[in-house]
């Protein structure tokens, strides 16, 4: 009998011991924070439970009780703006459809720093304070994982995708310039049902128009683009929004205004989501640098086409939450474009390949950029990094996903960093050229087998290096669009895939082998003077030709 008491006694006061503050946002961007909230967790009943900032605070009405989470706003209807949705519960009484807690003093959390006190019958169960435990900025929802405060930056209507693999996917592999727009060509052709296309930029009459095909012949084709890219949507751009609706296409936009905020800063992801079972993934913007005509120069990019409804179904259901969200609007597409400018000629050196049963893991920033760190942690043997550009911190740290090439490479495992010497990638004082000298010298000092290059674009006759990608022991390839930067990885809406297969480990080890031999000539640590040793050589020569004068002169 005592033992079952103590066991009924366990289950009333387990409920209670796990109650507990799971989220909470201080300073979110409406005007006045109307809109901060915090999430309560937990099971049972709600009597003699307390919230309070130090200054006000609130307790349920009687016979409240949570079983999962709930939601406490300071204004019911600020945050049914902000989030689409009511919360449980409101500190003042703003919307008619919310239940109000019982408020006792001012509760209003300061954004630079406060702290939220959890009590149980006046017990003092949980505290967070800030910025000790969290840093203070706008727009930050502060979560918590396990035992531990913000794991990543999350930001007000972030999504929160979690990590997943999926075996047994078929699919294509590709690079442009040398073959992206026939793979593109062939994968909207394919289409029978519906497209889903998500890009930063998109400026290719022609890649609009196999889109109108596909449409004319009774597909449902879906556009998304960043409403506010660098530079802004220029008139070619304006153009293909302005044909793409004409043709019955919807296209929105991505942004912000003075009713919501974008939950990114770019929406700068490239893929498109075919019949939910194809799933087109690349680093390349919809303009003709990246989706050149067969024999036209272009940029460096890398692409992936899988076929598994698994890797469709995760990145339509991101498709899903970006389109779907109140910061997207209807694109208007009021412009004309321009032809674009002509293209070199180019001698393709790469077809696309077939695969099969390949591993693939989606990578989609911010939610699981950590990825990248975890893909290259793992390396045995050897990484290759082909980058558009690579960003140190700005307190002069490298870049996380650089340092952790660095740290494999200190353990021995063989690292080449290939950049684009593009001139707005190498006219700075500290950018592609600086870095390579730097990492070199660093490699040198340490004696580790680390070397960084930048491209030779002339002799390998491409535009730019514009992919983001990783090859680790030749078998595992990161395909994405996220540069390696501060914003890209933490504020951005990337896509990407790590794709586990032998056959496409090796036709990217190939490409990257290609551009890695013609960067040789720039790798960017000042090396010897070719004219002063052709000077001394010329020199040298010149004596031994006077000294064997000389001797033949004193035989004769």
């Amino acid at each position: 009998m005592r033992r079952l008491s103590f066991l009924l006694i366990l289950l009333l006061i387990s409920p209670v011991a796990a109650l507990q503050i799971i989220e909470f946002c201080p300073d979110p961007y409406l005007s006045g924070d109307p809109d901060e909230y915090l999430v309560l967790e937990g099971t049972g009943s709600l009597e003699g439970v307390v919230i309070s900032d130090g200054e006000g605070g609130f307790r349920f009405p009687a016979g409240s009780c949570i079983s999962g989470q709930l939601v406490i706003a300071r204004d019911g209807a600020a945050y049914l703006l902000t989030h689409g949705k009511d919360p449980d519960f409101e500190v003042y009484d703003y919307s008619a459809s919310v239940p109000d807690v019982v408020r006792n003093g001012n509760f209003q959390l300061s954004n630079s720093g406060d702290q939220l006190m959890l009590y149980e019958h006046n017990r003092l169960v949980q505290e967070i304070v800030w910025p000790r435990d969290v840093a203070a900025r706008q727009g930050q929802v502060h979560f918590l994982e396990g035992d531990t405060w913000d794991p990543r930056v999350l930001m007000i209507g972030q999504s929160r995708f979690a990590p997943a693999v999926f075996t047994g996917v078929d699919g294509v592999a590709f690079t442009a310039p040398d073959c992206s727009l026939e793979v593109y060509e062939d994968a909207v052709e394919s289409a029978g049902d519906t497209i889903l296309v998500n890009v930063y930029e998109f400026t290719s009459p022609g890649m609009a128009q196999d889109l109108l095909n596909a449409r004319s012949r009774g597909v449902e084709v879906t556009v998304l683009l960043e409403g506010g890219p660098v530079g802004g949507i220029s008139d070619e751009e304006q153009g293909i929004i302005g044909i793409l609706r004409d043709g019955g296409i919807p296209v929105s936009l991505m942004t912000s205004d003075d009713r919501v905020h974008a939950p990114y800063r770019f929406d700068h992801a490239k893929f498109m989501v075919i019949d939910a079972a194809m799933v087109f993934v690349t680093s390349e913007n919809f303009k003709a640098n990246g989706f050149p005509e067969p024999g036209r120069s272009g940029n460096r990019g890398w692409g992936i086409v899988l076929e598994h409804p698994g890797v469709a179904g995760y990145f339509r259901e991101v498709f899903s939450y970006d389109a779907g969200g109140a910061w997207v609007v209807p694109a208007g597409g009021t412009g004309g474009f321009r032809d674009e400018q002509f293209r070199p000629a180019y001698r393709a050196e790469f077809s696309p390949i077939r695969f099969t049963n390949a591993t693939v893991i989606p990578v989609v920033a911010p939610d699981t950029s950590h990825l990248v760190e975890y893909l290259i942690s793992q390396a045995e043997e050897s990484i290759d990094i082909e980058q558009a550009y690579i960003t140190n911190q700005s307190d002069g740290s490298f870049n996380p996903f650089l340092d952790c090439a660095l740290q494999a490479a200190r353990r021995g495992v063989r690292v080449r960093v290939l950049l684009d010497s593009y001139y707005y990638n190498t006219e700075g004082e500290e950018d592609n050229d600086e870095l390579v000298a730097v990492l070199n010298t660093l490699a040198l000092r340490e004696q580790i087998p680390f070397e960084a290059r930048c491209a030779d674009l002339a002799g390998n006759n491409l535009e730019k290096i514009h992919t983001k990608g990783v090859i680790v022991d030749r078998k595992q390839v990161l395909i994405s669009s996220i540069n390696w930067n501060t914003n890209s990885p933490t504020f951005n809406r990337e896509a990407g895939v790590i794709i586990d297969h032998p056959d496409v480990g090796e036709y990217f080890s190939r490409v990257f082998e290609d551009d890695w031999e013609a960067g040789g000539a720039n790798r960017g640590v000042p090396g010897p003077d070719l004219r002063k040793i052709g000077i001394a050589a010329a020199v040298v020569a010149l004596l031994v030709l006077l000294w064997i004068w000389r001797r033949k002169s004193v035989w004769w």
